[in-house]
């Protein structure tokens, strides 16, 4: 994909180049349109901290300037305007609060835009303070939301982690990861549904490079470390939901041997089947894939794969479970993240399956 990056990085500077009378719209304004795992707890102050989060709407007038409030100075965010998926303008967002200007002598008329949270916990939260519009501007109804919705719990590679990096350079700057273009987001996007992206860079089943573990952090409204907050999983409920996990578990425990005593190979395989059937007993109606890839942990002569199918075995057995399946991205030898085009291939594979298996 031909991407065009603009990016703003001038953020209190650019404020002045607004006219003098403009339109604030506040962030609980009912046009806007969120999605994502966003905590609401102060509705005019909406707080976004997992990975593509996202603001969507539409305007009137020729400019639009984007408020916000960021806890680190380390997240980035997209933003596409009219439609256009392949242009986006990123946002460095500075620490603290700032102003963006995104737009500014647009044609007159009507116009849309879509915010996504490029990073993801690990950078910290942002919160959103609004938007700025032409003097006399107004939104107008937001787009209709996608009727399909797919979950997706994982790791960097769920994340987008080093996606835009160099094929030949380091993959770990906060400025090439891009979960708009991670496999997941491509996916959902292929299949026509609206996703959350429960996902965070390191993590794994049994272990992970932080004291903090899927299961302890499945179930948290702020993706921001292990906490106490709480997502009400009655708030949304997805019809597919995508586990990709056991890569960062792959390397602590089958290679650095970091878990000890050491799991053998059936409380590996029962240490990911409990999760999943965490996820089976929230989501009872759900199709569920069971992932993994294309890093190593799916190499030729891997045994994760197999933990993976053992404990889907079981599942289909013990309990009956008929709607779940098994998907393996192939490891291409490439020896760090996957960059955009691995995800597109990867992306082309689970949309072909669920198309299949849910008639979309």
């Amino acid at each position: 994909m031909k991407r065009i990056i603009r990016s703003l990085l001038l953020a209190g500077l650019l404020h002045a180049g607004l006219a003098a009378a403009a339109t604030p719209v506040s962030p609980d304004d009912s046009k806007l349109q969120y999605t994502g795992r966003i905590d609401f707890s102060m509705p005019a102050a909406p707080v976004l901290s997992w990975p593509n989060s996202a603001i969507a709407g539409r305007f009137t007038g020729t400019s639009l300037a984007i408020k916000l409030d960021d806890q680190r100075g380390r997240n980035y965010f997209n933003v596409f305007l009219d439609g256009d998926l392949a242009t986006p303008l990123v946002i460095e967002a500075k620490q603290g609060e700032a102003t963006y200007v995104v737009a500014q002598r647009l044609a007159p008329g009507e116009h849309s835009f879509l915010i996504t949270k490029r990073t993801e916990g690990e950078e910290g939260s942002t919160v959103f303070r609004g938007l700025i519009l032409d003097d006399g501007a107004r939104l107008l109804a937001p787009p209709p939301r996608p009727t399909r919705r797919i979950e997706f719990f994982g790791d960097s590679i769920t994340s987008g982690m080093g996606n835009e990096g160099a094929l030949n350079g380091r993959d770990d700057a906060g400025k090439d990861k891009n979960s708009f273009l991670s496999y997941a987001a491509i996916a959902a996007r292929q299949l026509q549904a609206e996703m959350h992206m429960t996902s965070q860079s390191g993590i794994g089943v049994m272990i992970s490079w932080f004291p903090f573990t899927m299961p302890d952090f499945y179930d948290q409204l702020s993706a921001v470390g292990d906490n106490d907050s709480r997502w009400d999983f009655k708030r949304w409920t997805p019809d597919v939901v995508v586990i990709n996990l056991l890569q960062n578990d792959s390397w602590l425990i089958g290679r650095d041997r970091k878990l000890q005593p050491e799991p053998s190979d059936a409380a590996r395989i029962q240490a990911y089947k409990r999760f999943v059937q965490r996820i089976r007993s929230l989501y009872p109606q759900a199709y569920i894939v069971c992932a993994l890839g294309s890093m190593d942990a799916t190499r030729p002569a891997s045994p994760w794969p197999g933990y993976v199918t053992a404990a889907v075995a079981q599942m289909r057995k013990e309990d009956g479970d008929k709607r779940i399946d098994t998907l393996f991205f192939d490891y291409t030898g490439y020896g760090q993240h996957p960059r955009v085009h691995h995800h597109q291939a990867n992306a082309a594979r689970l949309s072909t399956l669920i198309r299949a298996r849910m008639g979309w």
